[in-house]
C-alpha cells in the first residue's frame, strides 16, 4: 500500500503539471488540452515553423465560394478594423478568433501574396496585408464566422490591404511567399 505523503505528491506534480499545460494553452490561445478545434495541434498554433494557407470551394452564406484554409481545412478569416500594421483582436476575441501564426508559411494555389507581421501574436500570418484568423466554432471547410463581430472569410481574390497615411508600405518583419 502507498503511503499517504506519495498519493498526495503525486495528485500535486499532477495538478502543478495540468496547471502549467493550461497556462501554456493560454498563452498560445490554444485550448487546454493544446488541440485546437479538437484537431491535433498544428504547427500554426502550436509555435512550430510551417503553415500551410490553401484554398478550398465552402458554403459562405448559402453560396459556393473559393476560400482560404489552414492546413487542417479550417476557414481563415480576416478582422476589417484590423490595420496593414496592427492587429486589433486581443483578450477574449482572440480566444474566439485564434491568429495563424507561423516563422515559414506556405501558400498552395494561391494567386496572392503570402507574409508576416510579428506582432503581440508573434508572428501572423498575412494574405495581401489582411491579417488572418480561424473561429473557434468552425470545423474543416465549414464555414461558421462570416460577418460575425466584423470577421469575414478571406477569399483568394481579397484586395490587398491599403497602406494607411504615414504608415509603412508593407508590414514591419513582413515577407512575401
Amino acid at each position: 500500500m502507498r503511503h499517504p505523503r506519495t498519493i498526495f505528491a503525486s495528485i500535486g506534480l499532477a495538478a502543478v503539471a495540468a496547471v502549467g499545460v493550461v497556462s501554456g494553452a493560454a498563452a498560445s490561445g490554444s485550448p487546454a488540452n493544446g488541440t485546437p478545434h479538437g484537431h491535433a495541434m498544428s504547427p500554426a498554433t502550436a509555435g512550430a515553423a510551417a503553415a500551410t494557407v490553401r484554398t478550398t470551394p465552402a458554403a459562405v452564406g448559402g453560396k459556393t465560394e473559393t476560400i482560404l484554409v489552414d492546413a487542417h481545412g479550417l476557414p481563415l478569416y480576416y478582422y476589417r478594423p484590423d490595420t496593414a500594421t496592427r492587429s486589433l483582436v486581443t483578450g477574449g476575441l482572440a480566444r474566439l478568433w485564434p491568429p495563424l501564426t507561423s516563422t515559414v508559411p506556405t501558400a498552395a494555389g494561391l494567386s496572392g501574396r503570402l507574409g508576416l507581421l510579428n506582432d503581440a501574436h508573434g508572428h501572423q500570418v498575412t494574405y495581401n496585408g489582411h491579417l488572418l484568423y480561424t473561429f473557434v466554432s468552425d470545423h474543416a471547410d465549414q464555414v461558421t464566422g462570416q460577418g460575425l463581430q466584423n470577421f469575414f472569410v478571406a477569399t483568394p481574390s481579397l484586395a490587398p490591404v491599403a497602406a494607411t497615411p504615414g504608415a509603412p508600405a508593407a508590414p514591419p518583419g513582413g515577407a512575401g511567399y
